[in-house]
């Protein structure tokens, strides 16, 4: 059994961890009286220690009045570790073997259910600081991995290793970045004024997905250049010397009026055509 000092300090880190997830919180105050996320934590670590003692029906009856008030349903059995946050919280479902790790943080809508009705763990294992976004269906006795994220409305129903992304219904895994693929692809993109992560990093968006396979593709080709001309150079090819203007020098022309003025510079020769 917890100690009162340890159940201080748990009841201080619930705390503490709606100021560290949510920016809309205040203070103390406002936290322990409008936050139904901490109320549904703190009625189930009271249902949670009498479920433990074999007072079983009292510990549903305290987590069915967390429902009523919460609109959160934690089945007393759950194993949940410490800040824990239920952001925004109605319609929060987790299941009697569910286990949760610590610095989890769900969102409004999600389920952390069973797809069986036999006995034993039928409901998922989420490893510390894992996201489960709002709305997501995380099903079976499957285990989430250590700094997994999963997106809104995702239903996952297999094991996700740590800290990937999963998205989608079936949930599928979003395919970490290499290193030294996010290293030449920021150079890149920053130097051609297209910023390939601001909004869609680990996201499946098929614009920013075929934009940095150009990005690839471009890398790919300056390498090969690069190859070519030293290749040349040692056969004794003359090369014309082209100079070509550095990307991180050009200006990116972004409004009509900088199109219009770039275009009366150009000499009426060169418009021309034939």
């Amino acid at each position: 059994m917890e100690t009162g000092e340890h159940k201080v300090s748990r009841w201080k880190e619930d705390i503490q961890s709606v100021f560290d997830r949510d920016p809309a919180a205040r203070n103390t105050f406002e936290i322990i009286t409008t936050y139904p996320g901490v109320h549904a934590i703190v009625f189930h670590r009271l249902a949670h220690a009498l479920w433990g003692i074999g007072l079983k029906w009292i510990a549903r009856v305290i987590s069915n009045i967390a429902r009523l008030f919460t609109g959160i349903e934690i089945h007393p059995g759950a194993v949940i570790g410490r800040r824990f946050f239920i952001d925004h919280g109605m319609g929060v479902v987790i299941g009697e073997t569910a286990i949760i790790g610590d610095d989890c943080t769900l969102y409004h809508g999600v389920t952390l259910g069973g797809t069986s009705w036999e006995k034993g763990k039928r409901h998922p294992t989420l490893e510390n600081n894992v996201v489960v976004g709002a709305g997501a269906k995380v099903l079976g006795p499957i285990v989430v991995g250590e700094g997994v994220r999963i997106g809104s409305n995702s239903v996952v129903v297999k094991d996700v290793p740590a800290g990937s992304t999963v998205v989608g219904v079936p949930g599928k895994l979003i395919t970490a970045r290499k290193p030294e693929q996010e290293g030449h692809r920021e150079k890149i993109a920053k130097k051609i004024g297209f910023d390939a992560y601001g909004a869609t990093k680990d996201a499946a968006d098929p614009v920013a997905h075929a934009i940095n396979c150009m990005l690839d593709h471009i890398h790919v080709m300056d390498k090969k250049m690069e190859s070519m001309c030293e290749a040349m150079k040692r056969l004794g090819v003359d090369e014309e010397e082209t100079n070509l203007p550095a990307l991180d020098s050009c200006e990116i022309v972004s409004t009509a009026e900088e199109l219009q003025k770039l275009d009366e510079e150009v000499p009426e020769k060169e418009k021309t055509t034939e």
